[in-house]
C-alpha cells in the first residue's frame, strides 16, 4: 500500500480506500473477514455514507472497529447531510442531525474525514462552512469535504474559509476514471471524466487539493464481464448501473487499449484502469470495492504499473496514436 496525507487527519491515508456501500449488519462474520483481509494489506480507511442502508453500513463498520480494537489507527470516512430520497440537506439542522446519528452508529466520538454527499448550489458556501467548523471546533470531526461538489463550490466555500479564518475543505470526492459517464448514475452525482472534466481536473491539479475518487473502476466495467455483445445479460442493480452508465463505445475502445496495453505490460486490466488515475497530476486516493483481500491484492500490483504521458492520452482517446 501507498498513502497520502490529508489536512486535519493525524493518520496515513491509503491511496486505495475501502468503499463500504455494501457493508451490512445481516452480513456481520463476512463483513470481519471482508474488513480483516484489506487492513492486512494496509488498507486502513473505509468510505461509507449515512444513507448507505438506511445506516446499516456505519453500524456494521463500527461493530468491526470496536470489536478489532483499532480506532486510534483506522481512518473512518462518512458522509452526511443527504435524505434517504437522494435530496440534500444542508441546513444547520439536517447536518448536525446527521452527523450525531453517524457517530452513534460508528460508536466512536469523532470521524476523520465528514463529507457532505451531496450539494446545493441554492445554499451560500460559506454558511455550510460555518455550520462544519462548530463540530470540527468540538472535535467531533478532524476535517471535511464535499462529495459531488462541483470544484468551484469547492473553491467557493475554501475561499470564505480563508477570508473569514475557518478551517476549509481538506478533500473533494468526484467521480474520475478512465471511462467516462455517459448518464448520470445517482441524482447529483458529479464526475470529471472525459473531455468535459479537463477544467475540473486543471483545478484539482492546480491546487493539489485531495480528491478521492468514487467507482475509480467504474462500477466493475474494467473487470472484463461486460463486453458489448453481452449486456443485455445483466440484470443485477449494480451490473445494470454499470451498463447504463458506461457502456458505450468510446469507453469500450478504452478497455480494448487498456487489454491492449495490459497485455504488453504483463499486468492486469484493472491495474492499468487504476494506474491512469494515479497517474495523473492530481492528489489522487481511488475508492475501491473490493470483495476480498486477494481483489485488494490484485488492485495493489497498479502502483508498479508506470505510464507514460503518451500511454495516458492513448488510453482515454486524447490521442490515437499508440505509445
Amino acid at each position: 500500500m501507498r498513502y497520502g496525507t490529508i489536512a486535519g487527519i493525524d493518520k496515513e491515508i491509503p491511496r486505495l480506500i475501502q468503499g463500504g456501500v455494501k457493508l451490512d449488519t445481516e452480513q456481520q462474520d463476512a463483513v470481519n473477514q471482508l474488513l480483516d483481509e484489506v487492513y492486512a494489506k494496509g488498507c486502513n480507511a473505509v468510505e461509507t455514507a449515512r444513507t448507505y442502508g438506511g445506516g446499516d453500513s456505519e453500524r456494521a463498520l463500527g461493530n468491526w472497529i470496536k470489536s478489532r480494537g483499532v480506532r486510534d489507527k483506522f481512518v473512518i470516512i462518512t458522509k452526511g447531510g443527504k435524505s434517504g430520497a437522494g435530496e440534500p440537506l444542508l441546513n444547520a439542522e439536517g447536518i448536525l442531525s446527521d452527523l450525531e446519528e453517524s457517530l452513534n452508529a460508528l460508536q466512536t466520538n469523532y470521524i476523520d474525514l465528514y463529507m457532505l454527499h451531496r450539494d446545493d448550489t441554492s445554499v451560500p458556501a460559506g454558511s455550510i462552512v460555518e455550520v462544519l467548523n462548530q463540530p470540527l471546533k468540538a472535535g467531533k470531526i478532524k476535517a471535511i469535504g464535499g462529495s459531488n461538489w462541483s470544484h468551484q463550490r469547492i473553491g467557493e466555500a475554501n475561499e470564505y474559509a480563508r477570508k473569514n479564518r475557518l478551517i476549509p475543505m481538506s478533500a473533494s470526492s468526484p467521480h474520475f476514471s478512465l471511462a467516462e459517464q455517459f448518464m448520470v448514475p445517482w441524482l447529483g452525482c458529479i464526475s470529471i471524466a472525459g473531455p468535459k472534466g479537463k477544467e475540473a481536473r486543471d483545478f484539482y491539479a492546480a491546487t493539489q487539493l485531495p480528491v478521492i475518487f468514487w467507482s475509480s473502476l467504474a462500477g466493475g466495467f474494467f473487470s472484463g464481464r461486460f463486453q458489448r455483445d453481452n449486456l443485455d445479460t445483466f440484470n443485477q442493480y449494480w451490473d445494470r448501473s454499470c451498463v447504463d452508465t458506461y457502456c458505450k463505445e468510446p469507453n469500450f475502445q478504452r478497455l480494448d487499449r487498456a487489454q491492449e496495453l495490459a497485455a504488453r505490460k504483463g499486468v492486469s486490466i484493472p491495474q492499468i484502469a487504476i494506474a491512469y488515475v494515479l497517474s495523473q497530476p492530481m492528489n489522487a486516493f481511488c475508492l475501491l470495492s473490493c470483495a476480498n483481500g486477494n481483489e485488494l491484492n490484485d488492485n495493489l500490483g497498479a502502483f508498479e504499473v508506470e505510464l507514460s504521458r503518451e500511454e495516458t492520452q492513448w488510453l482515454d482517446l486524447t490521442s490515437g496514436k499508440k505509445p
